[in-house]
């Protein structure tokens, strides 16, 4: 399996968790908790979350250029 397919794959999963952080930070309000987890620490998880996945899918777009120019 070629390198950018998994850190595109990672980049998915990330994405997915860290909507679901997000989520998780409304459905909890302000001052009340989910699973948990406080209000603040969903909406931490979900900027990291989402950064990962950003960096996941820039770094899948560079190894695919890489394997291109490879063959």
């Amino acid at each position: 399996m070629k390198k950018s397919s998994i850190m595109h794959g990672v980049s998915i999963v990330t994405g997915i968790w860290g909507a679901l952080a997000l989520i998780g930070a409304w459905l909890a309000g302000e001052s009340g908790t989910i699973w948990g987890f406080t209000y603040q620490h969903c909406i931490n998880d979900a900027v990291v979350l989402t950064l990962v996945s950003i960096s996941a899918a820039v770094c899948a777009l560079y190894r695919r250029q890489i394997e291109r120019e490879g063959k």
